[in-house]
């Protein structure tokens, strides 16, 4: 027998986010970890906050936050609202209830910069590293280091000198010809001029220096027997 398609809200939810993550789920362990050590820092973020004016945001629940926007790569604070405001897994990560509004992006920001750049943020690093080396999951003897260059989408030719003295002429056109023989670029003396963030880098001894983003990843590899 076939159901009927209906989508009636229910007037009242009896369920926690808590129920809908599965047992097996990778981040109940973390949670656990994270809510330790947030424990531990309770004497710490009494003091660090006022006792009077408007309520700001958990730190607890910042610190929560900042952790899923690493583990999954959330590119902003815009999209990680988005994601505590119809996710379930986040909200219950965070700790919010199912009725809790989620706050403005701005607002975030603020909060978080301000707490990140506080000793407590080293303090709660240090808590989830003794949790870890007591549970003997770290080790400091095999690790690998991969770096990655991804090319800017610019032009070798929009390399100029950062002090200008290599301009070209005003009558020479949109894109006048350049002479780069015997010309020593770098870093320090040099930057593009549609993308200045972009670095010079070489893949290998004796290959050519091009635009590039570096990413460097550093992984513990220690084998399992």
């Amino acid at each position: 027998m076939r159901s009927a398609d209906i989508q009636q809200e229910g007037l009242f939810s009896y369920l926690s986010p808590e129920s809908r993550v599965p047992k097996k789920h990778p981040l109940w362990p973390v949670r656990a970890m994270v809510n330790e050590a947030l424990a531990q820092l309770r004497t710490q973020f009494e003091a660090a906050y006022g006792h009077a004016g408007r309520a700001s945001i958990a730190p607890e629940k910042l610190l929560r936050a900042s952790l899923l926007q690493i583990f999954y790569s959330i590119r902003g604070e815009r999209l990680l609202r988005e994601q505590l405001d119809y996710n379930l897994l986040f909200r219950w990560f965070v700790g919010l209830s199912m009725d809790a509004a989620v706050w403005d992006h701005s607002t975030f920001s603020k909060n978080r910069d301000r707490l990140l750049e506080s000793d407590i943020t080293r303090g709660f690093f240090d808590a989830v590293l003794a949790q870890a080396k007591a549970k003997g999951l770290t080790s400091d003897e095999h690790f690998s280091v991969d770096g990655t260059l991804i090319e800017a989408r610019a032009s070798m030719k929009s390399v100029r000198r950062k002090d200008g003295s290599d301009d070209p002429p005003q009558e020479g056109g949109r894109n006048p010809e350049r002479d780069f023989h015997g010309e020593k670029r770098t870093n320090e003396t040099h930057e593009s001029t549609t993308d200045p963030e972009a670095r010079l880098f070489c893949k290998s001894k004796g290959s050519g220096a091009k635009l590039c983003y570096i990413s460097l990843a550093l992984m513990e590899n220690r084998p399992v027997w």
